[in-house]
């Protein structure tokens, strides 16, 4: 969908809904002009997250395709994926105690979907679903998404002869620059609904005793060398500022909490 294309349908949203420009920018917490501009075709002048915010004030939904005349596109992502999917399934393969089942595919009650990996601890009878994400596009389908794992799970096990007595999350997201900026703007939600990271995640691990949910990052790059690839979210630490030290600069030591 081109420019223009988007603007017509935006506009013929907001007046179905009996709008003015005014009030979809007061929602969307962006300016007016913004607004008649991206209406009129502009949507190149303003940010990808910020057209996002203006449809989701309509109640739409913008929804991004790239193309590339390369290589397929598909197969390239697939590709990473299956690194990230190898790359895990060698951290379960070296553990003690656990089996797993990669790409199992679910149908219940009309809800279908697969999971990446379903894990199995027969002697605590812990089962964890595991959700590998190449790259993070929305936030909220990804909350979506893990709660209905959660809920499903013990039923997808128990076809499989697993009687769990509690069931565990953990999200491994392909670690970028795009999908760190994604997640550190989204860090409160994220946090209260995975608050265990990827050390803890390794520890638990090896010790499965409780529920867990845990977020953390795989390198794309060294995503075969899984003992030091999960890594936890990372603090952001200011940079230390600068004095002037008997002629010469020096760094005060950072404030930490």
């Amino acid at each position: 969908m081109d420019d223009q294309r988007i603007g017509a349908a935006l506009r013929a949203i907001r007046i179905r809904k009996g709008w003015r420009q005014s009030d979809v920018a007061l929602r969307a917490r962006v300016s007016t002009s913004l607004v008649g501009a991206v209406e009129r075709g502009g949507a190149a002048v303003l940010t990808l997250g910020r057209l996002r915010r203006i449809a989701s004030a309509l109640g739409a939904r913008l929804d991004t395709l790239i193309r590339w005349e390369g290589a397929d596109l598909a197969r390239l992502l697939d590709a990473r994926h299956a690194s990230m999917q190898d790359a895990t399934a060698m951290l379960f393969a070296s553990l003690d105690g656990w089996r797993f089942e990669p790409e199992v595919s679910f149908s219940i009650y009309g809800e279908r979907g697969i999971i990446d990996i379903l894990a199995w601890h027969p002697g605590r009878r812990m089962l964890l679903v595991v959700e590998l994400k190449t790259e993070i596009v929305e936030i909220g389908l990804l909350l979506g998404k893990m709660d209905q794992r959660r809920r499903l799970a013990a039923n997808i096990a128990r076809e499989r002869g697993w009687d769990p007595v509690a069931v565990s999350t953990w999200v491994l997201i392909a670690d970028s620059r795009t999908n760190r900026r994604a997640l550190a703007s989204h860090r409160a939600a994220l946090r209260s609904k995975f608050p265990i990271d990827g050390r803890t995640i390794r520890r638990w691990l090896r010790h499965p005793v409780s529920r867990v949910d845990a977020l953390s990052f795989l390198p794309y790059r060294n995503q075969k060398d899984v003992g030091r690839g999960i890594r936890p979210i990372r603090r952001v630490v200011s940079a230390r500022p600068r004095t002037m030290v008997a002629g010469r600069t020096a760094c005060q030591r950072p404030i930490t909490a």
